[in-house]
């Protein structure tokens, strides 16, 4: 690993802050500080009295992860409700005794607008617009979506005209495909930082330095991923002779393995202040993956450049999340077999252990705190497990807490909102195949989907965040199908609703049930195309409405010609007329695309990074739905069906 460029001083501020959940009563915020910051929050309503809080142990929680790397959880309870509906400044001042109290416009000015010297959110009173997005590859060569946030919150809207949140719906962080640039970049942040090392048991490296050091940590981590006596079993075992590790994405070759590595990697893609502090120099490489490298450099130069206005985004607007599989490893327990494989061996199950740890940390907690009160504490006595000059996690403590993660069921939480948001965990409460521990599992499990239908009773209208859409593309989902039937779906991410028979079914009938929503909003990600579908229930009267709306991806795109190709295929093959659509589990229910505003020849998908937005009427049914471009186009319109 090279040494990062000599900088005798750390700023204070990291990365953040992200608003995350704010309630008129409570405010969480997260940002990392390069030590404990003695922090106070101010708030400025529009038109009322402001308030000033000094944030105490329990308003702050602080938690070391490494000698210069301190996670601060910002959780404010709030005796009197804020103002709704209006901009609402804050600041969060940090007190030192040598420089006395220094505002966001000191430490961080590249996250104001214009000549503001705060920052601003608004609490909406309902739900009547959002942006919504997944899948942000940083040396993806399409442009970054969340700069579409920025330029809109550049122009400064009125209070009710602003989003009221942005849902992440996925792939927040790409821990599966790594460019060589940004490993590097990692491991220099990590020497920089001092984030903590780990032993690694199972591995033919003792523990992360070894790992950073090694030969194959670029671009050939493949061989380093778990060492059984003979990896060859295991490949036959779970793959059936296909050369490819347990861990399945085709672009594994920088796949993360550390929870410092993870740590690093939401550092470096929220944040521009990590990049300040490091000048990393290339590896030595073969001339055939220096050429890569040097590709992938350009495109994550252009990443950066970016990362402003990325953090002005996150600054301003409630950002809201879920994983999905990239955030972990790709197809993540796609199926019982992948599951028994993967957590079998102890090195797979830190890799997806440490990965997970991070994403609560990063994540998961400012989503709903509450459930992770337990889980922190058990992270605090980790962290303050590194001692002496080698900084390593005590093993059986990190062990012992990823089997707590994996055992974990409440990554999925409810926004109680006008409509109310409901963000599913479609990744860890899985409906496993009995008859086949090779095909895909369902995306919920009996007992999720009964607590979804409860959450859903007697609500008028609803949005439900799904990672993977619940009406998706049929052909798409038809060559899934004939792949998993011929013993494949690791090869075309058989993960879909309806690839499950009996969480397909469960999930229907939720939508026909009489005492559940007249309106349904889904809101997914993950397939890297836009679209959007209205689906109306057959020979009945009186709804439910149901719109299914895919936008995806942030910074990602599906490869044009075959999507093109799906396309086209998918409009003939399951015309309103066809046949086809009797051998459907969709049968039952009236399934209108709507086109893409700008659309040249008929298409319903809709390939360009972006972030898409959704306009509510009171009712909780969309009246606008927009797709953002990243390319700087205007934005695309997904007109309804006559």
């Amino acid at each position: 690993m090279s040494p990062s460029a000599p900088n005798p001083a750390l700023p204070p501020v990291l990365a953040g802050p992200l608003l995350r959940r704010l309630e008129p009563t409570r405010l969480l915020l997260w940002l990392v500080g390069s030590r404990a910051l003695p922090l106070t929050l101010r708030l400025q309503p529009t038109g009322g009295p402001a308030l000033e809080l000094a944030l105490d142990q329990q308003q702050c929680q602080v938690i070391p992860v490494g000698r210069q790397a301190f996670i601060h959880l910002i959780d404010v309870p709030l005796d009197n409700a804020l103002p709704e509906d209006v901009a609402i400044a804050y600041d969060l001042l940090i007190n030192d005794a040598e420089d006395g109290a220094r505002s966001i416009a000191d430490w961080a000015p590249h996250l104001l607008y214009g000549d503001a010297r705060t920052a601003e959110f608004v609490l909406h009173s309902r739900i009547d617009n959002l942006l919504h997005g997944s899948c942000r590859k940083p040396h993806h060569p399409s442009s970054d979506g969340l700069l579409c946030v920025d330029r809109l919150l550049a122009q400064r809207p009125e209070p009710a005209q602003r989003p009221a949140l942005l849902m992440m719906s996925g792939d927040q962080i790409y821990a599966d495909d790594v460019a060589g640039p940004m490993l590097r970049s990692i491991h220099a942040l990590i020497e920089r930082l001092g984030l903590f090392d780990e032993q690694l048991d199972g591995a033919v490296v003792a523990d992360s330095q070894a790992l950073y050091r090694h030969g194959a940590s670029y671009y050939q981590r493949a061989e380093l991923l778990p060492a059984l006596k003979s990896n060859e079993t295991l490949r036959e075992r779970f793959f059936g002779g296909v050369k490819k590790p347990i861990f399945t994405s085709s672009n594994a070759d920088n796949h993360l393995v550390t929870f410092a590595e993870v740590l690093a990697m939401y550092l470096l893609v929220w944040s521009p202040v990590p990049w300040t502090l490091i000048a990393p120099k290339p590896p030595r490489l073969p001339p055939e993956q220096q050429q890569r490298y040097n590709r992938e450099q350009q495109r994550i130069e252009d990443f950066v450049l970016g990362l402003k206005g990325a953090a002005r985004v996150f600054a301003h607007l409630s950002c809201l999340m879920i994983f999905d599989d990239h955030d972990i490893t790709d197809d993540w327990n796609l199926s019982a077999q992948w599951e028994a494989t993967a957590y079998g061996h102890p090195f797979s199950k830190r890799i997806i252990g440490n990965a997970l740890l991070a994403y609560m940390l990063c994540q998961g907690w400012g989503n709903n705190p509450d459930a992770f009160a337990p889980l922190l504490e058990q992270v605090r006595a980790l962290s303050a497990t590194p001692q002496g000059p080698e900084q390593l996690l005590e093993p059986r403590a990190q062990d012992a807490l990823i089997d707590r993660l994996l055992r974990f069921e409440q990554w999925q939480y409810v926004l109680p909102s006008t409509p109310p948001l409901v963000v599913l965990d479609t990744r860890t409460r899985r409906w496993r195949s009995e008859s086949n521990l090779g095909q895909p599992s369902g995306l919920l499990d009996w007992e999720a989907l009964c607590e979804l239908q409860q959450e859903l009773l007697d609500h008028p209208s609803a949005i439900i965040v799904s990672p993977a859409p619940i009406f998706g593309v049929k052909l798409i989902e038809t060559v899934q199908k004939v792949f998993s039937w011929c013993g494949y779906p690791l090869l075309v991410d058989a993960e879909n609703w309806m690839a499950h028979r009996g969480s397909a079914q469960v999930i229907l009938n939720i939508f026909r049930h009489s005492r559940t929503p007249g309106s349904y909003v889904i809101l997914s990600g993950d397939v890297h195309y836009s679209f959007v579908y209205e689906v109306l229930i057959r020979h009945r009267k009186g709804g439910p409405r149901i719109w299914q709306i895919t936008s995806s991806g942030i910074k990602n795109e599906f490869p044009a010609a075959l999507l093109e190709w799906f396309d086209r295929l998918n409009r003939w093959l399951y015309s309103p007329r066809s046949p086809l659509n009797w051998f459907t589990k969709r049968r039952r229910m009236k399934v209108m695309p709507h086109v893409p505003e700008h659309a040249e020849a008929g298409e319903r998908l809709w390939n360009s990074s972006g972030i898409g937005q959704v306009f509510f009427n009171p009712q909780g049914q969309p009246v606008a739905i927009l797709q953002h471009n990243a390319n700087g186009t205007a934005p695309t319109r997904m007109i309804a069906p006559r």
